[in-house]
C-alpha cells in the first residue's frame, strides 16, 4: 500500500516559518513534520510514499537527496574525490517527489499523481502537516471490510476556548472547554480507492469539498472514529505544542 501526502501549499497561516521552506518541513524536534508523518505509516509497514510538492518543492527533494548522509557516518576523500557513507541508518522508504504545481489545489495534487498508484489497490492520504497516535492498520481494515469508495479518520480536537453557560445576559456557569464540547471532524488520514481521483475534475479542485461531498453524496464515504492523540500544525501555537510534547519524551504519535 502506498501513502500519499500532500506537501505543496503555501502555509500562509505559519509565515513565521513557511517563508523559508514548505510547511511539512518545519521541524519539531531535529526533524520536519513530514518525516514524523512518514514515521507513523512506517510503523504500520506502510514505507512506499508519494510527495505531492510545490510551494518551494526544491527543498523536499535536497533534504531527502541528502538523507543518507545526514544519519550516517561519512568518511571524504579529496585526493580520490570519494565518499564512502558508513552504517547508514535510512529508513527502508520509497519516496516519490511529484512536482504537482504551485498553485494546484489538493485535489488537483492527488489526480496528478495517479500514474505512481496501483489501478487495483487502495491508498492512503494525507496532510503534510498533522500527527496521530491513530491505528491506522485498523483503519486500513475498517476501509476493506466496510467496502465504501473512501474512509476519513474521524477525530475530535481539543477545545480552545472556556464555555459560558448563560440565561440572557447572565452567567450561569463557565467551564474550561472539553473534548466533549467539539463535534467529530476531518482528521486528514484517509483510505481511498483509486476511483475516488474521478470525482476530482482538476486542478482547480479543492478535494475537500466537490469529491468528498460527492462521495457522501453516493453513500461512498466512511469515517472511522478516534478519540485518541490528533494534532494539526496550522499556526506557530500549535507548533510550539507539539516540540513541548516531543521534548518531553512523551509524544503520543511517537509509535515506533
Amino acid at each position: 500500500m502506498k501513502a500519499v501526502i500532500l506537501a505543496g501549499g503555501f502555509g500562509t497561516r505559519i509565515s513565521e516559518e513557511s517563508h523559508l521552506k514548505p510547511k511539512p518541513m518545519i521541524e519539531i524536534g531535529d526533524k520536519p513534520i513530514l518525516w514524523h508523518i512518514m514515521k507513523i505509516y512506517g510503523s504500520y509497514g506502510i514505507t512506499d510514499f508519494i510527495v505531492c510538492a510545490g510551494y518551494k518543492q526544491h527543498i523536499i527533494k535536497e533534504w531527502f537527496s541528502n538523507y543518507a548522509l545526514y544519519n550516517s557516518d561519512v568518511t571524504f576523500d579529496f585526493r580520490s574525490n570519494g565518499m564512502t557513507v558508513h552504517n547508514n541508518e535510512s529508513e527502508p522508504w520509497t519516496v516519490t517527489i511529484a512536482d504537482t504545481g504551485l498553485n494546484t489545489m489538493t485535489g488537483g495534487r492527488v489526480k496528478r499523481i495517479r500514474r505512481f498508484l496501483d489501478e487495483d489497490e487502495p491508498f492512503c492520504l494525507t496532510y503534510g502537516d498533522g500527527v496521530t497516535d491513530a491505528p491506522i492498520d485498523k483503519v486500513v481494515d475498517f476501509h476493506r471490510r466496510e467496502g465504501k469508495k473512501a474512509t476519513i479518520l474521524a477525530v475530535r480536537p481539543e477545545g480552545r476556548f472556556g464555555t459560558l453557560d448563560m440565561d440572557g445576559n447572565d452567567i450561569r456557569s463557565f467551564r474550561e472547554k472539553s473534548i466533549d464540547d467539539v463535534g467529530w471532524i476531518n482528521g486528514g488520514f484517509m483510505v481511498l480507492e483509486p476511483s475516488v481521483i474521478d470525482y476530482i475534475d482538476g486542478d482547480s479542485t479543492t478535494f475537500e469539498r466537490e469529491p468528498v461531498e460527492r462521495l457522501a453524496a453516493d453513500g461512498e464515504l466512511n469515517a472511522y472514529k478516534h478519540d485518541g492523540f490528533w494534532q494539526c500544525m496550522d499556526t506557530m501555537r500549535d507548533k510550539e505544542k507539539l516540540q513541548r510534547l516531543w521534548d518531553s519524551g512523551e509524544a503520543p504519535w511517537k509509535l515506533w
